[in-house]
């Protein structure tokens, strides 16, 4: 038997003024996109801006509806336009913000599991680390390197065989 630790560095920032200016602006724009979410239900926002390598920013909202499984998170509406609209194009990093109308979220929401796998293979496929930048309403902020490093052992199209 063996163990072995996995684990990941997580940058932590007090204040949005540490950040780079490209960072910031990021997340400002998803920031922008929360505030027009569709969460009648949950009352949880949250948005979503990526910034791709031909510099163009995509921004995603959560989309609820009266059939839970029916809505999209916010992660996966601007990862897909992504891959829509400019196909091929390497996403460079993604900026999160969360926040709800039921109370004050003070700590960063990561992506959920199917969000996780949906950018780990945009990841994957592009061979090259996408940027997580994640904060609520107040406190810090958040950023890791690589979703690779939130999603360890994440399973890809190498597990399908001649894919």
């Amino acid at each position: 038997m063996r163990k072995k630790q996995v684990g990941f560095e997580l940058v932590i920032y007090d204040h949005v003024d540490e950040l780079s200016s490209s960072d910031k602006q990021l997340l400002e724009t998803a920031i922008s996109a929360r505030k027009d979410a569709y969460a009648p239900y949950s009352n949880f926002q949250v948005g979503a801006a990526l910034l791709l390598e031909n510099g163009e920013v995509v921004i995603g909202n959560n989309q609820e509806n009266a059939s839970y499984p029916s809505g999209l998170c916010a992660e996966r509406v601007a990862v897909f336009q992504a891959g829509a609209r400019f196909p091929g194009v390497r996403i460079i990093s993604i900026a999160i913000s969360a926040a709800s109308k039921n109370h004050v979220v003070d700590v960063p929401a990561a992506p959920c599991g199917n969000c996780r796998q949906s950018i780990m293979e945009y990841e994957q496929r592009q061979e090259s680390p996408i940027a997580i930048l994640l904060q609520a309403e107040k406190g810090p902020i958040f950023k890791c390197s690589s979703m690779a490093d939130i999603l360890p052992l994440a399973f890809g199209n190498s597990f399908l065989g001649d894919s």
